[in-house]
């Protein structure tokens, strides 16, 4: 199908609203399975949600490498759980360390640019999880923080969500968390709590392209204090 024919992107963060309108207008609080892929991209979703959801965090980011790196990940994540000033308490479930789960999705895709195929597989095989466990644990919805990231596909991420909750039978928060400023907010909360923000999104493939870039920047730094 060309550009032409294709219809307009949907408006996750309209779509949002109304969700969140028919939720205050009911007057409950349905739980809400939060997959988190860092505690700065999850701090002000949190902020967000909290008002509307009894919310808990499920970390399940097989892609992190090294391991090292997914440890200190995770307790940046629990220690913003227990110190951020939120209407509700919020919990915590961690998934599997999982990397051989990763290193199989991305077999044939090690060449991909980040924001790429490899990436949309990534996507899904998180969210897929998230989706089981929500299912297992009788939430009312799921969702990803990832959205909220300049870098990801918002589109994609709410296409995969929709499709598994139609899998799971559980229903998918569709959202663009990087509306209404919402990646500056995370950058603020986030300078707040002291948060460690990563420099590359977390497998080995974006820490080589990242890695990359900044050789290449200091490369181009050092021709100009040369000239």
């Amino acid at each position: 199908m060309d550009a032409a024919n294709r219809g307009p992107k949907p408006n996750y963060q309209r779509i949002l609203d109304k969700t969140l309108e028919e939720l205050s207008g009911e007057g409950r609080r349905p739980r809400l399975l939060l997959h988190s892929c860092c505690a700065p991209c999850s701090s002000y979703v949190l902020e967000y949600l909290s008002a509307y959801f009894d919310i808990t965090v499920f970390y399940y980011n097989h892609n992190i490498y090294p391991e090292e790196e997914y440890g200190e990940r995770v307790r940046e994540q629990q220690r913003l759980i227990e110190e951020m000033r939120l209407p509700q308490p919020v919990h915590f479930l961690e998934g599997a360390y999982e990397p051989g789960r990763f290193y199989e999705m991305a077999e044939g895709y090690e060449e991909c640019r980040e924001g790429g195929e490899r990436c949309f597989r990534c996507y899904r095989l998180r969210l897929e999880e998230a989706a089981r466990a929500a299912k297992e644990g009788g939430f009312d919805y799921f969702t990803t923080t990832l959205s909220i990231s300049p870098l990801k596909n918002a589109q994609k991420l709410n296409e995969i969500g929709c499709a598994l909750a139609q899998a799971w039978g559980v229903p998918y928060l569709q959202s663009d968390f990087k509306k209404k400023n919402g990646y500056k907010r995370s950058v603020e909360l986030s300078e707040e709590y002291g948060l460690y923000r990563q420099d590359y999104c977390g497998c080995v493939f974006s820490k080589a392209e990242s890695e990359k870039t900044r050789r290449t920047q200091e490369f181009a730094d050092q021709l100009d204090i040369s000239r």
